[in-house]
């Protein structure tokens, strides 16, 4: 099956621009779980506290705030929020080309695929087959999701690859670790570390010879389960039933005042129905 792109943008350097598409170049397949009710087994659902007012918020009653001091919030609204976005034009524009070896990989927060849209196959194979040759990466920015991204396009088997990185401020210096103490080791412990090394060495990483076991543990186990024992689907939580106003009316008077018959009522007087809209 033929993959779907997530975007489309346009690369543009100099006088050039090549329509490109993107698409998700990885997915986790870890395992998760949903909370449940030990109850009933229904998942259950979270919802917004305030702590100062003791009450469940609904959505419509939050908005956004930047924490300026402790306990100091700015408050913004979606109109503010929205104005402070950058231009989606959804161009990548190339700033400059860095030899490979200066790309830190620490700084890749997403990668993804980029293939040529129409009209671009040309220009986008020159891209590929320049960057390979000279040994250099592209450095730009993309303006998405309303946040200008730092991003790196690198020629990547007869493609692209496009990686979205954090910015230098948003890296933790490497200085600040602690390495522990230094020490100078004898010949003998240098040789026999990389005796080591030479024994466990291949000639290329195959990333298919190594699978989340765990996860592989996690869905045996729910096949046992499945198989062992009968499995019930969560009940539905009951429906708000729809009560007809006209006949909770007639009920209620009727229970008031058992003793006397309600008159009858001409369907002329009967309330008409109207048709319920709901907002979005």
């Amino acid at each position: 099956m033929a993959a779907r792109a997530i975007a489309s943008g346009t690369i543009s350097f100099g006088l050039v621009s090549i329509p490109v598409k993107l698409y998700t170049a990885a997915t986790s397949e870890q395992v998760r779980f949903n909370m449940l009710h030990s109850k009933c087994g229904s998942r259950i659902k979270q919802q917004l506290y305030c702590p100062l007012d003791d009450e469940i918020v609904p959505r419509r009653e939050t908005v956004k705030g930047y924490e300026y001091g402790d306990k100091i919030f700015v408050q913004f609204d979606d109109a503010e929020l929205k104005a402070l976005e950058a231009h989606r034009d959804s161009s990548i524009n190339i700033v400059e080309f860095v030899p490979l070896s200066a790309f830190d990989l620490i700084q890749v927060e997403k990668s993804y695929y980029l293939g040529p849209d129409k009209g671009g196959d040309k220009a986008y194979r020159l891209l590929n087959q320049a960057m390979t040759t000279s040994g250099k990466v592209a450095v730009g920015s993309w303006a998405g999701k309303g946040k200008e991204q730092l991003v790196v396009i690198r020629p990547y088997q007869d493609g692209l690859l496009f990686h979205q990185l954090f910015y230098a401020d948003e890296v933790r210096a490497f200085d600040d670790i602690d390495t522990g103490a230094t020490f100078d080791f004898h010949e003998v412990e240098r040789s026999l570390a990389l005796q080591l090394i030479e024994q466990l060495s291949v000639k290329t990483f195959d990333p298919h010879k190594y699978e989340d076991s765990y996860r592989k543990r996690v869905l045996a186990a729910v096949e046992q389960k499945v198989a062992g024992q009968k499995i019930h689907a969560a009940p539905e939580a009951p429906k708000a039933q729809i009560i007809d106003l006209f006949e909770a009316l007639k009920q209620s008077l009727s229970g008031a005042a058992s003793e006397q018959p309600l008159p009858p009522i001409k369907a002329s007087e009967k309330p008409k129905r109207s048709r319920k809209t709901s907002s979005a």
